[in-house]
């Protein structure tokens, strides 16, 4: 599988609010912006109108609540999260592939779990990326194969995968059993590809320039 990017459906999460070039052109070339919550919140203050506002609705402002109300879904499931109710609600519409910007920052627990979910979203049928400040997150099952600026860095974090192996990395990989063995690679070429049976998710940074 290559890995092309996504931008034609986002989600906004309720996290630090995108302001690398990379992450907000992504969110502000898309067509339809599903934003969780209080994401809206920010989006709109910028000048910008979502798609969809889906959550549990305890950080909207009563003025946006109220204003936009049309396009406001309240999903109060206290098992999920507002960025998981965002994808079942992609994922329901018959969406399957959708970016995330906005997943990071602000508290470090919702970083963790936000990441960790991208592998939930693959199980559920999703093809999606994440798009940070600094890179991108790519939940990934077997073969895949990447472009990137030369130089970039590059972490693995194995979810399930075995005989996992690279090509184009600096550093050869393997069958990690801890998150922290596949962090702080690096991709020479601009291009490598990963070998596995099974999933895991793969983090690329942008071109620093």
């Amino acid at each position: 599988m290559k890995i092309d990017s996504l931008s034609n459906v986002v989600i906004l999460a309720n996290g630090g609010y995108p302001s690398s070039r990379q992450a907000l052109d992504i969110l502000l070339n898309s067509d339809c912006v599903v934003c969780c919550d209080g994401a809206a919140n920010r989006f709109i203050e910028e000048g910008h109108t979502p798609s969809i506002i889906i959550g549990d609705g305890d950080s909207i402002s009563e003025e946006n609540r109220i204003r936009y109300k049309d396009i406001i879904v309240i999903d109060s499931d206290q098992e999920t999260n507002d960025q998981t109710k965002a994808v079942n609600y992609l994922i329901n519409k018959g969406i399957t592939e959708f970016s995330i910007v906005g997943a990071t920052g602000k508290r470090d627990d919702h970083t963790l779990g936000n990441i960790a979910l991208l592998a939930e979203y693959l199980n559920m049928g999703a093809k999606v990326y994440s798009y940070t400040d600094y890179g991108v997150f790519i939940p990934c099952r077997n073969q895949c194969e990447f472009k990137c600026v030369e130089n970039a860095q590059v972490s693995i974090f194995n979810i399930n995968a075995r005989e996992l192996r690279s090509e184009g990395l600096s550093y050869p990989i393997y069958d990690f059993t801890a998150w922290w063995q596949g962090t702080l690679n690096n991709c020479p070429s601009g291009s490598f590809k990963i070998n596995a049976i099974g999933d895991y998710i793969v983090y690329i940074t942008y071109d620093k320039k």
